[in-house]
This record gives structure tokens, sequence and C-alpha cells, in this order.
């Protein structure tokens, strides 16, 4: 499969390390690891034309290099024999390190096959891969990275996406000092409603809705990070707001801005797996200001925690089938001809890595052509 992009498209290393490189580029310590041949599941094949090695090189992705082995990416985990519960032993990859394809026992390994045995096994030795995601540490300079960190890291800490629920019960500015309209760092701000016993605060803007492609019902709020807060003195009796300070800004502040207790440091282990349950989800947004979205890019879909989705779900993207007129079918002027469905077309792969009730957010990972709202992304067949 290749790439689009909207800047020089670069050959896809492929399939099958670079699995691991998308849990070392968000954040993961990556070490390779080795499994059972990658037959013993249908769907996590080696390509037929894999390479028998491939040298890391500066700009690599674990992603990509797994790419360059396996027919799916992140088919990864089984085919190195990684379990999604036990990160042990991490190594990271660096440019300059070869990867080489054991056809023989249907694995991955940092050793070339034959040149070193197991006493016990006759075989060679393991060298176990497993990404870990640590959102803010992502490691030595030089390691091979899953995907640019900067992509995802605003999408896991900034209240982009706040759900109905959620925006009703937010904190909000009610009045600044000196009767100020637009505030900055330092600024004194006061607040009215529940701060839920927290002291740190990220500061956000209400846009515009998120609509359910298939109900066209509003499932959640896009919103505009612009700042931060701290909590200085809780409301006392007879006093009915909070006093805070504003402590960061990236756009101008004002009354009615609304206040969510900041997110913890992420600390995440990336393991992508195919859904535990079947998922047919649709694409809501696009985190960018054009219409399309292309690889390495955030979209939201329209299904999260509730709906069985979970972090490091991979889900096929397709276009929606069209609609067509059977031109064999009779009919007067274009009247009463029959209409065909055409199938979904499938073209590329997302990668979940926030959830939220309804919603989640999505990284784009190898696609043929564009994502548009709309797109149907569910389990991988």
């Amino acid at each position: 499969m290749k790439n689009f992009s909207t800047g020089a498209a670069r050959p896809l290393l492929a399939r099958a390390l670079a699995s691991a490189a998308l849990a070392a580029a968000l954040g993961f310590s990556a070490s390779l690891a080795i499994a059972a041949p990658a037959s013993a599941d249908p769907a996590c094949r080696f390509s037929a034309n894999a390479p028998d090695q491939h040298k890391v090189v500066k700009g690599d992705t674990l992603w990509d290099i797994s790419g360059a082995f396996l027919e799916h990416p992140w088919c990864w985990p089984q085919v190195w024999g990684m379990n999604r519960d036990e990160i042990r032993n991490p190594h990271w990859i660096y440019p300059g390190q070869i990867i080489y394809f054991d056809r023989l026992h249907g694995r991955l390994t940092l050793v070339k096959p034959g040149s070193e045995t197991n006493a016990n096994a006759g075989q060679p030795p393991l060298t176990r891969l497993s990404p870990q995601l640590r959102t803010g540490d992502l490691g030595p300079d030089n390691a091979v990275p899953a995907i640019p960190a900067g992509v995802i890291e605003p999408y896991l800490t900034q209240p982009l996406v706040v759900e109905d629920a959620t925006l009703a019960h937010a904190a909000r500015i009610v009045a600044a000092q000196d009767d100020r309209l637009n505030l900055g760092e330092g600024d004194r701000i006061y607040v009215r409603g529940d701060l839920h016993g927290a002291t740190s605060f990220q500061i956000f803007r209400p846009g515009s809705t998120l609509r359910d492609p298939e109900t066209r019902k509003v499932v959640a709020h896009e919103a505009a990070y612009v700042g931060t807060a701290r909590l200085v003195t809780e409301a006392r009796p007879g006093v009915d707001v909070h006093s805070f300070a504003i402590t960061h800004s990236v756009k101008e502040i004002t009354v009615g801005d609304r206040l969510l207790p900041a997110p913890p440091v992420p600390v995440r282990n990336y393991v992508p797996h195919a859904p535990t349950q079947p998922i047919g989800a649709r694409v809501m947004s696009i985190g960018s200001e054009s219409n399309y979205a292309s690889q390495s890019q955030v979209v939201t879909v329209n299904r999260g925690t509730l709906d069985g989705l979970d972090v490091g779900a991979v889900l096929d993207l397709y276009h929606v089938g069209q609609t067509v007129t059977d031109p064999a079918s009779r009919g007067f002027l274009g009247l009463g001809k029959k209409k065909l469905r055409l199938p979904d077309e499938q073209y590329g792969e997302l990668f979940i890595f926030r959830v939220f009730g309804h919603v989640s957010y999505g990284l784009v990972m190898q696609v043929t052509a564009p994502v548009q709202v709309g797109d149907v992304a569910k389990s991988p067949e």
C-alpha cells in the first residue's frame, strides 16, 4: 500500500517493524520481539516480497519499518510475540541497526540468522521488542520514533473535543480583575463552578458541534485550547466565585471561557491490536483547516469506550460505496431505473490513541487516498 501525503511521498518501508515504531515514536521504548511464525494468525502475514533485512535510517518510524516486512504493520505484536499486558526489558532502536527477517522461524530479529545459536533450543537468541509510549519523555534523542510525537501531543493533553456532559458541568470565567476584557498570563480571573478538588486547570473556548454522520445528533463539541490557570483562593462562605491566576496563554482569554481540570501526563503503552469487538464507525471531523486528511494527521470518529473502542485499536478506513444507476435497467428519462450500491473501498488504516465516551481520536497511518468526513472506519477483516 502506498502513502498519500500532502508533501512528497516517501516510499513505505512498510509494515512490520514499523508498528514498533509507532510504539516508539509516540514515546515508547522499542525493543525487538521474536514471535511465533506470522502464519499463526492468517491476518498477520509477512509480505511475499519482504526483504531479508532493513537498515534503520534517520527518519524511519517503527510503523514504517514493520510495513517493510508485514502485510499489516500493526500486526507486529503478534509476529514478535509481544504481550499487551507485559512490557519488559525494552531496548531502543537506533539508526544504523539492522533488522533481519528470520525466514526459517518466521520472525524479526536484531541478530543475523545463523550467526549465533541458542544451546538449548538450537535457535538464535531472541531480542524482544517491547515499544512503550511515554508522552513527554521520548528517551534517547537518536532513537527511532513510532511517529512524530508532536502530531498527537496536543490531542493527549488539551481539551480539543469536549462531550456534552463535560461541557455542561465545566467551570467558567465570569469576571476579571479591573473589568479587563482581554486576558493573558499573570491576570487574575474569577471562576464559577465545581472544581472537583483540582487546583490546576486548562482554559478552553467551545467551538463548533460534532454531529454523528449517521444519526446527525450532536455528540461533542470542538474546543479551542487558550491557556492554563491555577487556583489561588477557593470560594468561601458569602463569596460566589473562585479566584484564579492565568499561568499561560496561547490566545487572548475572555470572560465566558471554560475551565477543565488539567489531565495527568499520559503514560501509556500503545500496542496496536484489532478491536476486541466488531466496530463500525464514521469519521466526524478532521483536525486541520482542510476538508481532507492525509498520513500522520488526526481525525475524530463517532465511537468510544462505551462502544467498545480502546486505546491502540486499529481500524481500516473505507470510502463509502457510491449508489449508481444500473445502465441495463428500464425507465423513462432516468425515472424508475434500478439503483446499485457499490462496495466500500478500503484505502488506509487508523490508529486510535485517545478515547472518550462516544468519541475517539485516531491517527491516520498508511492511506492511498485522502480521508474525508463521513468515511467508514471499521474493524480489520
